[in-house]
């Protein structure tokens, strides 16, 4: 029997492991390609170290190539492989994460997996009492995960790849627009109340613009053009759970864009203005300084202020007037309300694909505009030149 290599202070070495004559440690191994590789290092301790993590990654990419890996480990592989997506991407691959580690099918190897398999676990979620929309976000961090597995020939089939509406039903609640007379009561509500008239100005600006609220929150002095009316939207400001502040590029290059300013929101942005409190130390968040729009910390709002905004306020409404009930409104309420209200009022697509910031007008025309019966009545007698007030009528006395 052969003797046991030893280092110089008499410690035995693992297979592989050797010290040269200058006293540095390698260690010598097969990568998965089948080449012969060293690493190097000073310090036994650390040489180990740097093993450990090789072998890992040996075994990672061996049970990967097998399709040996569990369902978890696939989709921290492709998250790993996402860099530079936004901070609310991130949140949501993290929301999916801790969700399917709480899952049995979480633990699975992806090589077993089947198209029925995975369709019984999205019924699963939903007998569990998930949404319709969180299921799709689990969905659309999965799918994509699998394709990866797909394309590299490691699963024969994306077990994903079916649609979600052939397996649970879409419960989810339809994003909605206010109507005119919706909107007259909540605005006049916000004007008259003590307590949130002091928002009024940053809820004209939302429903007159039509902009993202953290479009709106990343607004500057400088992206206001007063003598043009215009804003510059070409950015948004975000805050992450750590408090961390930062600027973002817009949801989509066709993001960029310039919005005109309406008389209401012409006068609204002066008054934001002439309001704004005066700050020694303007902060500053990624070269960005001079925010419209402050909270009480003197710093700059983000969406969460604007969203507890509308919350406050509606709650109180609700209080103070049960007997004339609104929808629930949010910033994105408004943003759905704007759109709607430039369709009704002849904007062609295009141009409201560009003042709204989609990249594609499909978006535009099937997500964020709301048809009624007023408005397709009024079309239809301009095209073939009926009057709305006889269909009314007939409607009326049939009624």
């Amino acid at each position: 029997m052969s003797e046991k290599r030893k280092d110089n202070k008499g410690r035995i070495l693992r297979t592989g492991e050797s010290q040269r004559k200058d006293l540095i440690y390698q260690y010598r191994y097969t990568d998965i390609h089948g080449k012969r590789q060293t690493i190097y290092s000073s310090d036994l301790k650390e040489l180990r170290e740097k093993e450990k993590e090789i072998q890992k990654q040996l075994d990672d990419g061996i049970n990967y190539a097998a399709g040996k890996i569990t369902v978890i480990a696939l989709l921290e592989r492709y998250i790993s492989l996402k860099q530079g997506v936004r901070y609310n991407t991130k949140v949501g691959y993290n929301f999916v994460l801790n969700l399917i580690k709480k899952e049995d099918f979480g633990y699975r190897q992806i090589g077993d997996i089947k198209v029925s398999d995975a369709q019984r676990w999205i019924m699963k979620l939903h007998n569990d009492g998930k949404g319709y929309s969180t299921i799709t976000s689990v969905r659309g961090v999965v799918k994509p995960a699998f394709q990866m597995a797909y394309n590299g020939d490691i699963i024969r089939r994306n077990p994903f790849d079916f649609k979600l509406v052939d397996v649970v039903p879409n419960d989810s609640q339809k994003r909605i627009a206010m109507t005119e007379e919706q909107q007259k009561i909540w605005m006049d509500f916000i004007r008259e109340d003590k307590t949130y008239t002091k928002y009024y100005d940053e809820f004209v600006v939302l429903l007159g613009t039509g902009m993202r609220v953290s479009e709106f929150c990343g607004l500057t002095k400088g992206d206001l053009d007063f003598e043009n009316r215009r804003i510059r939207v070409d950015h948004q400001l975000v805050r992450e759970r750590g408090g961390k502040y930062y600027v973002e590029k817009t949801k989509t290059e066709c993001g960029c864009r310039f919005i005109p300013m309406t008389e209401e929101v012409y006068e609204s942005l002066k008054n934001i203005l002439a309001n704004r409190r005066k700050i020694k130390t303007e902060m500053i968040v990624d070269g960005y300084r001079g925010f419209l729009l402050i909270d009480k910390d003197e710093h700059p709002k983000v969406a969460l202020h604007i969203e507890n905004e509308m919350r406050w306020a509606m709650k109180k409404y609700k209080k103070l007037h049960p007997e004339n009930p609104l929808p629930h409104i949010t910033p994105h309420v408004f943003r759905h309300t704007f759109c709607t209200n430039m369709a009704n009022s002849g904007m062609d697509i295009k141009t409201l694909q560009y003042v709204m910031g989609h990249s594609d007008v499909g978006v535009t025309l099937n997500v964020y505009t709301h048809a009624s019966y007023d408005r397709a009545a009024e079309q239809m007698a301009k095209v073939i030149g009926f009057k709305v007030t006889d269909v009314r009528e007939k409607q009326r006395k049939s009624g």
